[in-house]
């Protein structure tokens, strides 16, 4: 979003042209069950906010994409993380990327709660699913939640870039899953991510993530 308005298709096929080989976003279900990409998931309609929930595709400004017309835009050579903001999405979003053609196992579907996260398993059994959270909020510990996640089949943790050190990165890899890292604003937030070994990273500032990217590893892997 540092380069375009963001969960738009012109910043997607933006972010793909200045090198990122992966793009995030948010996702809404419309009452006619088409799966769409904005961050609030509020429409204001007659002096009113309405949820998109209520909403029929038809009623949603034309700025708001759906996930097929991302696909359409962009392909699908790439990695996709979601952050799911209804639970029906996760399903949906399975769905329109089997339809059209994305390699399910290359989308990443986010979600603040670990409980939901971990009840979807069996139910998208070839997408990746994602607890986003923060360190805070892991109350059990870091240990015992990556036991947990671990045992049930979720793929990543991802916190904000603040609630990793390299030790956190390491105790997740050793049970088998990937640590991502959001808000990696500034190049030296990037470079100490990059460093403790964070399997991605987000940033709305692709140029600089890049370039980054590029000083500390030393090529960026095109797909």
């Amino acid at each position: 979003m540092a380069h375009a308005p963001e969960n738009t298709l012109e910043a997607f096929a933006l972010a793909l042209r200045l090198g990122s080989n992966g793009l995030e976003t948010d996702a809404w279900t419309t009452s006619d069950g088409h799966v769409v990409l904005d961050h609030d998931g509020v429409v204001r309609k007659m002096a009113r906010n309405r949820p998109i929930s209520s909403l029929r595709l038809a009623e949603l400004p034309s700025h708001i994409p759906t996930l097929d017309a991302l696909f359409e835009k962009c392909g699908t050579d790439f990695d996709l993380s979601i952050d799911i903001k209804d639970e029906q999405s996760f399903a949906r979003a399975a769905e329109t990327a089997r339809n059209s053609g994305f390699d399910e196992s290359r989308m990443w579907l986010c979600h603040y709660s670990s409980s939901v996260v971990i009840s979807q398993r069996p139910l998208v059994p070839n997408v990746r699913l994602v607890d986003s959270t923060r360190l805070s909020r892991i109350k059990e510990g870091l240990e015992m939640r990556c036991a947990k996640l671990f045992a049930n089949g979720i793929d990543c943790l991802n916190m904000h870039h603040t609630d990793w050190t390299g030790g956190s990165t390491t105790l997740v890899h050793k049970f088998g899953m990937y640590a991502f890292g959001w808000d990696c604003q500034f190049d030296y937030v990037l470079s100490t991510a990059f460093r403790m070994g964070l399997d991605a990273v987000f940033s709305d500032h692709v140029d600089t993530m890049v370039e980054t990217y590029e000083k500390e590893i030393g090529y960026v892997p095109r797909t």
